[in-house]
């Protein structure tokens, strides 16, 4: 069976805030960005089985926002794992996906998010803020260059490229 992977960005955080990275939060043009994210989601994907989001606050908030436009979200984990920069990191992550869910987003950081993609996929995709991409894998733990690149861009911007 056929997994699908929605890798999503966090949206824009807020910089002039004084907290550490961790608990940055977004800033207002990352708070009308990410439900976008969301509103795109339920137009071309449909339902989602799992949420892996990162337990940095700019993260969390970007996910409850994209939830929030979804018929039914699905259940959503914090993944420490997933605060990474490191697209091997998340490459691990990913292989550790259960089974049983066929369709999850996963929502982190650059550059990892981006490295991820390039991995799976072999194409560089380039991934702001509040972008997402979509990958379809014939299992979690399929090698590097397995994956095919169903979509990518940023929604708010309207420029997300459906590839099939």
């Amino acid at each position: 069976m056929e997994r699908t992977l929605v890798v999503v960005r966090h949206a824009k955080s807020d910089w002039d805030v004084p907290a550490g990275d961790r608990d940055r939060p977004l800033s207002a043009r990352g708070r009308r960005q990410a439900p976008e994210v969301g509103r795109w989601l339920a137009r071309h994907l449909g339902s989602l089985d799992l949420a892996v989001v990162s337990v940095a606050a700019r993260a969390q908030q970007t996910w409850e926002l994209v939830a929030g436009q979804l018929p039914q979200p699905p259940d959503a984990r914090e993944e420490e794992d997933a605060y990474t920069f490191s697209g091997d990191d998340l490459v691990d992550l990913v292989r550790d996906l259960p089974a049983h869910a066929g369709r999850v987003a996963l929502v982190g950081h650059n550059p990892a998010v981006e490295e991820l993609v390039a991995r799976l996929t072999g194409e560089p995709v380039r991934m702001p803020t509040a972008a997402l991409a979509v990958v379809a894998l014939p299992a979690w733990g399929a090698g590097p260059g397995r994956g095919r690149l169903r979509a990518a861009g940023r929604p708010a911007d309207g420029e997300v490229t459906l590839a099939d």
